[in-house]
């Protein structure tokens, strides 16, 4: 069940490069970053996120996949549509 989610979670994101997106990563002890960038490129195990440059000290991030499946990081994709949330929800007939 856990690489199938790891290679769900890859494949979502990689209709999503290039995209403007906002995360949020949970770095323990209460604290919370949020930051947002491109969703630059997608590596078999990590995602790297070019962040905007006028509000980061950090030009580039790299989170993993199990991140989003730990909700650990909560990414969000915004798009001409609007904002959509990038999340693995567990199908409940498996």
């Amino acid at each position: 069940m856990g690489r199938n989610a790891l290679s769900e979670i890859k494949r979502t994101l990689e209709g999503y490069v290039g995209q403007k997106i906002r995360l949020k990563a949970n770095s323990g002890r209460r604290k919370t970053i949020e930051r947002s960038g491109v969703l630059e490129e997608t590596y078999p195990s990590v995602f790297i996120v070019k962040l905007d440059e006028e509000q980061h000290a950090f030009e580039r991030v790299s989170y993993s996949y199990a991140d989003i499946l730990t909700e650990t990081v909560e990414l969000t994709v915004c798009d001409d549509s609007g904002q959509v949330p990038v999340k693995y929800v567990k199908n409940p007939q498996q």
